[in-house]
């Protein structure tokens, strides 16, 4: 018996399909997005309309990755709005809402894919948001949360998890914020700890 070797492609789309099967179309198409913009891969029509092979099946149309917020989402006039929209609970999750603002939604000249401490001064002062006393220690906090990734020299870059919480978890609802408290409550009393 001869070894077939899995050509590399192959096997990256079996694992692609394999992450993304358990999502809902919508939660498909935002990772899929994401993922073409951090790889930096613009989808044109014309590659969008290619040669489909004989007997294969279309499922969804090709989206775009660019600098636009995901489909659906309305567009953001300021950092303000946008801040008031997603209501953070932490400078954390407001470090990741600037960096999400300046990838995705900000006006063409203020886009840019990393921030830094410069950033967070402009853009929290902006929305409103509390002025953290140490805003170089909130990046890292924000990256240590998983929100952001190390990119050059004192610059971070919005990454996967910060996106998701940015797109799909903010704003928290109350109910689920007491829900968690209670639990940990609970926690503690039972441990014994108040």
């Amino acid at each position: 018996m001869t070894e077939t070797k899995v050509r590399p492609e192959v096997a990256a789309i079996g694992s692609m399909l394999d992450a993304l099967e358990p999502l809902d179309a919508g939660a498909r198409l935002n990772a899929i997005t994401f993922v073409l913009k951090q790889l930096n891969i613009l989808i044109s029509e014309q590659q969008s309309t290619g040669v489909v092979a004989e007997g294969a099946q279309t499922h969804a149309p090709a989206t775009h990755a660019s600098s636009k917020p995901p489909a659906g989402a309305p567009p953001v006039v300021d950092i303000r709005t946008l801040k008031e929209e997603k209501n953070p609970r932490s400078a954390n999750e407001m470090a990741a809402l600037v960096a999400y603002y300046l990838q995705y939604a900000a006006p063409k000249a203020e886009q840019k894919q990393t921030i830094d401490v410069a950033d967070i001064k402009k853009y929290f002062d902006q929305a409103k948001f509390e002025m953290p006393k140490n805003q170089k220690q909130t990046l890292v906090n924000s990256k240590n949360a998983g929100y952001l990734d190390s990119a050059a020299r004192k610059n971070y870059k919005l990454n996967a998890v910060g996106y998701n919480l940015v797109v799909h978890r903010l704003p928290q609802s109350a109910e689920k914020r007491g829900t968690r408290k209670r639990a940990k409550r609970g926690a503690r009393k039972k441990s014994g700890r108040k």
